[in-house]
Order: C-alpha cells, then sequence, then structure tokens
C-alpha cells in the first residue's frame, strides 16, 4: 500500500464494464508530511475520496480484488481516506 495525494480526476467517456459505477482520480505518492512526491497515477475511488486529500492506495492484483471483480482491470484503487498520519 501506498499514501498519497488527490490531485486531480479523470474523465472518460468510455470506460470497461466493470469500472462504470466508479470515480477516477489522479494521486501522486506523498511524504509523511503529506507533501506530494511522486509522479502521478490513476487510481480507482473505492471510498469516496475528493481531491486535496491523503489516501491509502492499494497496487496490482490487491487492488483489483479490492474492487471485487477478480477480471477487475484496475491496478491502482483507493482503499482508504487517511485522517491524520
Amino acid at each position: 500500500m501506498v499514501i498519497a495525494k488527490v490531485v486531480g480526476s479523470a474523465v472518460a467517456t468510455l470506460k470497461h464494464e466493470l469500472l462504470k459505477t466508479n470515480k477516477l482520480l489522479l494521486v501522486r505518492s506523498a511524504d509523511p508530511e503529506g507533501n506530494a512526491t511522486g509522479e502521478p497515477f490513476l487510481a480507482v475511488d473505492l471510498v469516496g475520496a475528493g481531491e486535496g486529500e491523503l489516501v491509502i492506495v492499494s497496487q496490482g492484483s490487491s487492488a483489483r480484488m479490492a474492487t471485487g471483480h477478480n477480471a477487475s482491470p484496475v491496478d491502482a484503487a483507493i482503499v482508504g481516506i487517511l485522517d491524520s498520519l
């Protein structure tokens, strides 16, 4: 899992059937102070996160399993919102 900061959102006019109910957010890895440090990447929002929030991101097969669909084409999923570090 990775601590990340939500820096924006993405809009897709066409999505895979298993992604149609999920929001796509742009996130960047964050340091312990909450500052965005890494390159931005897309993550499926499973918890209702918003821009500027610190989140927990699961990646790889764990992210796919978090969606509840083993066939989902997800590589990164927001699975939690951090209240503090």
